[in-house]
């Protein structure tokens, strides 16, 4: 049992995913910095208010909590895609350019030596086959 235990801590992926789950939550607080002392205070000046919890509250139900929260994840999430995805994205797309990784797979598969040997023999193959149904007639 404890043998088991150890094949699975040690595993690669478990390590991989402890290290995502520790650099996500470090990364976390840099979003929640840039969304609450930046975002949401440029949002405020255009709005007036620097949330919306108290947006169409009545009582204990507060639709503004619930409106506040959205706009917090959609502030998150474009935050994260145009400065983290976008410019990455863009990083390894000019890298694989660079190295030419992905480029034309199609091409280089008619190149192949291999495949344009198998091509010239199902050719020969077919005008054999031809000549011979030629002849019998």
């Amino acid at each position: 049992m404890l043998s088991g235990f150890k094949k699975f801590i040690l595993k690669g992926n478990v390590i991989d995913l402890a290290v995502a789950v520790v650099i996500g939550s470090a990364f976390s607080a840099v979003v929640d910095a840039l969304v609450k002392s930046v975002l949401m205070p440029l949002i405020s000046l255009l709005v007036g208010e620097p949330n919306f919890d108290d947006f169409l509250a009545f009582g204990d139900v507060r639709f503004g909590v619930l409106l506040t929260a959205m706009v917090n994840f959609l502030l998150v999430a474009s935050a994260l895609y145009f400065v983290i995805v976008a410019p990455m994205n863009r990083l390894i797309e000019h890298r694989n350019r660079k190295l030419g990784i992905g480029q034309d797979t199609k091409k280089e598969a008619a190149e192949d030596p291999q495949i344009a040997l198998l091509k010239e023999i199902r050719d020969a193959l077919q005008r054999q086959n031809q000549t011979q149904n030629q002849a019998a007639k």
